[in-house]
């Protein structure tokens, strides 16, 4: 995914109200609905505020680094930067969006939603002791827009510049008054210090530990293979309420292991304290360890309410034949997911049918009023089955004989020019080949059975498996046929969705708009999910949009499941009560 900015988004997901059209300063902004926590809240309920202080995280990565600016499109960022870098207000876990001031100390959005100012603390303070100001917002805002990753040129289109008033105080004008999320969003904007920055490109890739306002800092790195974070000693903002019972650890220590395998055996010899497993069949087999018998390793099964959003294999529709929506579909029918779940994943998954799977947001059954009557306006431009059948993938028996899926497949192309001859698929003159690019070798077990399944059809398609970094280039470059990813989706989508599906992004490099989607009905339709002024208004549009994605074939959808999986060894503590909408381990657990 987007390195960091998958995670930030990630990483990031009930009438609209005032709270965001507030009315004066306030100390939080709620989306839909008011902040959850008031002005003089304590600390956040999914928080253990006594937790011990110190001891160290040990984590594991997979694959490498070489860059310690993750807001860039070159390199490939470390993990746990986050850490170092704090952001004008903060998300919590237990609310589908609301922002908490942070850096800032007060959040005032005019009535008209023209302008946003932030009022920054007093106290706040750069890791070498100098304070936070208004012209580093400032700066931060315009360096990220110019010089950022183009995702920021895209999030941020939507603000007209950023003035500032005083030392503390940094207003934003907003040009797109519409777009009802843009104050939370600027909100979520790290700050980074100017000086810092001062004689350096921020465009290329440094390995120089960066200069933060957060929790931690980095004490201590191997390029590619480690990386060290340390409590600040005196951090300024350990006191705010926000920050009660967090980051309990003094240390968090980052191994980078080649590949997921490895990784698993330096679990079970206790070289880092916890994994979420995401291989339904490594956890139903790969466990059998003494420690776990004995109670050392403890498995654990934890239920969340995240949207599970799309992971598939995704298409390129800027290369032929996939930018025929005849073949994309046949494509589908070769990917035989009941007898994969069952062969290799103890049916432990359920068939993503929806971008935005496992929440509200998800289109089921037919289009209801609301939703026809968006859509009625592109009747002529969407395929009639939008209006009339409620979207599903492929399905066969689990036994591994899909001969009608395979049948409707083929139909599905001879529709679409192709022919077959001596068992090769042919249009033109040109064979039908494709390359399936990943550097997961842990989807080898569901990819070689839907390519044996092609080659029923006459199509010859290939795995390449790369190392992270080819990866990373050739994903930013768009330079695959066909590729493995996850769209994930938080329970407030917005602005995101342009970087995503919109027209503008199609060859903008480094996008998330893998397919090469240019279409002006999503376009629309994403117009119509970030102006919505109430809960309903969002729901509605989000379910049009997903009907239109899912018609159009742009991927074949895999599966989903709505837990973690967490395996971790007897010495981490973890509060009582665990967050809905995420698994914050680093922090707000700690070390016995």
């Amino acid at each position: 995914m987007l390195k960091h900015i998958g995670l930030i988004i990630a990483a990031i997901s009930l009438v609209y109200t005032h709270s965001v059209q507030a009315a004066g300063p306030q100390h939080a902004l709620a989306l839909h609905g008011t902040p959850k926590y008031s002005v003089d809240f304590e600390r956040l309920d999914y928080v253990n505020p006594d937790a011990p202080q110190g001891g160290t995280l040990r984590q594991a990565a997979i694959g490498t680094f070489d860059n310690f600016n993750p807001y860039i499109v070159k390199g490939i960022a470390a993990g746990g930067l986050s850490h170092v870098f704090e952001s004008l207000t903060e998300k919590t876990l237990d609310e589908a969006f609301t922002e908490y001031a942070l850096l800032a100390e007060t959040i005032d959005v005019a009535e008209d939603r023209s302008t946003v100012t932030y009022i920054l603390r007093s106290n706040a303070l750069w890791h070498d002791g100098q304070p936070v100001t208004a012209q580093d917002v400032k700066w931060t805002f315009e360096t990220l827009r110019d010089k950022g990753h183009p995702f920021y040129r895209s999030y941020y289109s939507g603000v007209d510049r950023v003035e500032v008033i005083d030392d503390k105080t940094a207003v934003f004008f907003i040009s797109d008054q519409s777009n009802r999320e843009l104050p939370l969003i600027i909100g979520q904007m790290p700050v980074l210090p100017e000086h810092d920055w001062k004689d350096r490109d921020f465009s290329e890739t440094t390995l120089q530990p960066p200069l933060g306002s957060g929790p931690y800092r980095i004490t201590e790195f191997e390029v590619g293979r480690k990386v060290v974070y340390e409590k600040v000693k005196d951090w300024w903002g350990k006191d705010l309420p926000i920050n009660k019972g967090r980051y309990n650890f003094q240390r968090i220590e980052i191994d980078y292991y080649r590949d997921a395998t490895v990784a698993l055996e330096a679990l079970l010899s206790r070289q880092y304290d916890y994994r979420l497993e995401n291989v339904a069949k490594q956890w139903h087999t790969a466990y059998d360890h003494p420690a776990v018998e004995a109670g050392e390793l403890k498995k654990e099964i934890i239920s969340h309410s995240l949207p599970s959003g799309m992971q598939a294999f995704v298409y390129n529709t800027r290369r032929a034949p996939f930018d025929d929506i005849l073949v994309r579909e046949a494509l589908a029918y070769a990917f035989d997911f009941e007898w994969s779940n069952r062969k290799f994943a103890f049916d432990a998954y359920k068939r993503t049918d929806s971008y935005f799977e496992n929440s509200e947001l998800e289109a089921v059954g037919l289009p209801t009023e609301a939703e026809f009557d968006l859509l009625q306006r592109f009747k002529k431009q969407l395929p009639d089955r939008v209006f009339m059948k409620d979207y599903e993938p492929p399905k066969t028996d689990g036994s591994g004989q899909n001969r009608e899926n395979l049948r409707q497949a083929m139909r599905l192309l001879r529709e679409a020019g192709w022919t077959m001859q001596e068992g090769i698929l042919t249009k033109d003159g040109q064979a039908f080949e494709f390359e399936i690019l990943t550097q997961s070798p842990m989807f080898e077990r569901w990819i070689f059975p839907f390519i044996r399944n092609l080659k029923k059809l006459g199509i010859t398609a290939t795995l390449r498996t790369v190392d992270s970094a080819q990866y990373q280039s050739r994903f930013d470059n768009f330079d695959f046929d066909m590729t493995i990813s996850v769209f994930g989706q938080s329970l407030s989508p917005g602005n995101e969705q342009y970087d995503y599906w919109g027209s503008e992004k199609a060859h903008v490099l480094g996008s998330r708009n893998l397919m090469g989607i240019k279409n002006p009905v999503v376009d629309a339709l994403i117009g119509d999910i970030v102006s919505a002024e109430t809960r309903d208004e969002l729901v509605t549009a989000t379910h049009a949009l997903d009907r239109v994605l899912l018609w159009h074939h742009y991927v074949i959808p895999h599966w989903h499941i709505n837990v973690f999986r967490l395996a971790y060894w007897d010495d981490l503590g973890r509060p009582d009560q665990s967050p809905p909408y995420g698994l914050p381990i680093a922090s707000t657990w700690w070390k016995k």
